[in-house]
């Protein structure tokens, strides 16, 4: 049964019963007929010596009997045989009569002088082997002809010779027919074979065409694709296997898009940098904050000798299918180890806290991914905590240690004289009143970072604030040997809504500033002015100094607290606490104003501070 449900089965019996078919065809029509082609002619030779024999039997005894031999022709006529007398001595020939049709025919048509000397001496001849070999014996028609001694009346002597001849042509039409039938067979086998080649093309090749273009349909993404089962054969087996594992393709790339958006959002909604690397280091993926840091850091400039801007768009374009040049490290290590690592980089002015881990194949490491985390905010908050407490331990440790030294001073009566008392007093007064400051200080700044400042808004005259601060410090100013004047524009200078006590406070702490850090001899001057600063409308202060400026490497970081320039300085050299500048950025912050810082080492310092022009709904 299994053969017969198979395709080789199938092929094996069609074949096989269409060769049986013609080969049954064929034996049935000419096999029958080719036998009796050569044994008719040898059946027929034999008769027609037997009825020679006999009619030359009766001839001999009806010699010269015309009537006799025109009434033996019309007896023979029947059988499709002629006879004719051939004398010995005159070798005379008689007339045969067939159909009212008088034909002759000489001796020699159908045997030559040779055989009729066989026959002469008492042997039978035929021409058998003639019509064997399709000798033509006449124009017209084929003859087998026999030829027997004619005895005398009494049997004694050889007279002649009785020639007896029957036409063929019943052989011919046996080849004739066996031929048609042989081309007949032929081209009906010749149409079954075609019509069995197309049906098997039909049954074999058409689904074998439905699932190569299936096949086709599934590579474009058309997974839903399906082909017909039409047989419980090898092909319908496989048209159903083919459909179960396009079933299963399905699912399976329905569940892989699925994982890979549920990823592709994972990695879209991370706030974190990813990246992948191949084991060549190329970037094969990145979510959107990754492929940002990408760009970012490919448009950064690594080689300082790099010259011409043709080769530095070319390594930018190169950084973005690239490793990062600051990454380059740790990926070389994690490939070559085969291991996790952590570290934290510093790229510019960003600190980067960088995971990497190694991505396994079959063989190994095949490449790494890299999750990065801008740490920048977390890392400047943990250093201003650690320089908090130590510059307020510093800060504090001073006064503390001065007044703890005056006091057992005091109460040791090391002051023989009450000058030195009261200098021993004055000391622990001004450093109390110094640490009363720092305090002050401190609590102004937190309140002002924790978004608890005080603000008392109200309409301020720049001009009137300007000249109070130059009353103020132009006592010091002499003091110090340092010019101080201002230069404010003729028309009014005035914010509607302002806090002037807190404006005074900034004002106060730049010009001490100033003129502390500012040597005998040279100028600061006060400018104001109204002016439109980045599309805003509002009031610009200047406070120029020709002090010994702030290096560059320090001016991102004059405003954070307690951060000093000059390294070497200390509080006690120069005085304040060190909070001056970032109480200054707080309350400029708090009227939505901006400070710029110009500085040049040796030639002095400018401080520009910008107050816009802002309605009551603005302020608290």
């Amino acid at each position: 049964m299994f053969l017969l449900r198979s395709v080789v089965g199938k092929l094996w019996l069609t074949i096989i019963g269409l060769v049986a078919i013609i080969l049954i065809l064929l034996g049935s029509f000419l096999i029958p007929y080719i036998e009796n082609y050569f044994s008719q002619m040898k059946n027929q030779t034999e008769s027609l010596k037997k009825l020679a024999t006999h009619v030359s039997t009766e001839t001999s005894e009806h010699l010269g009997d015309t009537t006799y031999y025109q009434m033996a022709n019309e007896v023979l006529g029947f059988h499709e045989a002629h006879l004719f007398i051939v004398s010995k001595e005159l070798g005379s020939l008689w007339i045969d009569r067939r159909n009212d049709t008088e034909t002759q025919y000489r001796a020699s048509d159908f045997f030559s002088n040779q055989d009729f000397a066989s026959v002469f001496e008492g042997q039978h001849v035929d021409n058998s082997k003639l019509v064997k070999s399709h000798t033509p014996i006449s124009p017209h028609n084929q003859y087998l002809a026999v030829a027997v001694p004619l005895l005398s009346k009494d049997g004694a002597t050889i007279v002649g010779a009785t020639v007896l001849y029957q036409s063929i042509q019943g052989l011919d039409a046996t080849q004739t027919y066996v031929i048609r039938m042989f081309v007949i067979v032929s081209i009906v086998g010749f149409l079954l074979t075609t019509i069995f080649a197309f049906f098997l093309f039909y049954r074999i090749t058409r689904p074998l065409l439905q699932l190569k273009k299936a096949a086709n349909q599934i590579t474009m993404g058309q997974y839903a694709t399906r082909v017909p089962i039409v047989s419980t054969d090898e092909i319908g087996e496989l048209a159903q296997t083919f459909n179960h594992m396009g079933e299963e393709l399905e699912e399976t790339i329905k569940a892989h898009s699925h994982e890979k958006e549920h990823l592709a959002s994972v990695l879209r909604s991370m706030t974190d940098s990813v990246i992948t690397f191949n084991a060549d280091g190329n970037i094969i993926l990145t979510n959107p904050q990754g492929f940002k840091i990408v760009r970012e850091w490919g448009s950064i400039h690594w080689d300082a000798q790099l010259q011409s801007q043709k080769e530095q768009d070319s390594l930018v374009e190169d950084q973005v299918e690239y490793i990062p040049e600051p990454l380059q490290p740790l990926f070389d290590y994690v490939v070559a180890n085969g291991k996790e690592t952590t570290s934290k980089i510093h790229v510019q002015n960003g600190v980067w806290s960088i995971v990497m881990t190694p991505l396994y194949a079959q063989d190994g490491v095949r490449g790494a991914v890299a999750v990065l985390r801008d740490v920048t905010e977390e890392f400047r908050l943990d250093r201003f905590r650690k320089d908090f407490v130590a510059n307020v331990s510093h800060e504090l440790r001073t006064p503390l240690s001065m007044l703890q030294g005056y006091s057992e001073a005091l109460l040791d009566d090391i002051a023989g004289t009450p000058e030195e008392r009261r200098e021993i007093a004055q000391v622990i007064h001004d450093e109390s009143l110094r640490m009363g400051r720092l305090v002050h200080d401190l609590l102004d700044l937190a309140g002002m970072e924790s978004g608890h400042l005080k603000m008392n808004f109200r309409e301020v005259d720049l001009h009137m604030l300007v000249k109070r601060i130059y009353r103020k410090f132009s006592g010091l100013a002499k003091e110090k040997g340092v010019t101080l004047r201002y230069e404010l524009a003729e028309s009014p200078l005035v914010l509607d809504y302002a806090d002037d006590d807190r404006l005074d406070q900034v004002l106060t702490n730049l010009l001490d500033n100033a003129i502390r850090y500012t040597p005998k001899g040279a100028e600061i001057i006060i400018q104001g002015q109204e002016m439109n600063h980045e599309g805003r409308d509002g009031l610009m202060v200047h406070i120029i100094d020709q002090g010994q400026g702030i290096p560059a490497s320090d001016l991102p970081f004059i405003f954070e607290r307690f951060y000093k320039a000059d390294k070497a300085r200390t509080r006690a050299s120069v005085g304040g606490t060190g909070l001056g500048l970032a109480i200054v950025k707080n309350i400029i912050d708090a009227h939505k104003g901006d400070v710029l810082v110009t500085s040049v080492v040796g030639q002095g310092t400018t401080f520009a501070i910008f107050f816009p022009f802002m309605k009551p709904i603005n302020m608290e």
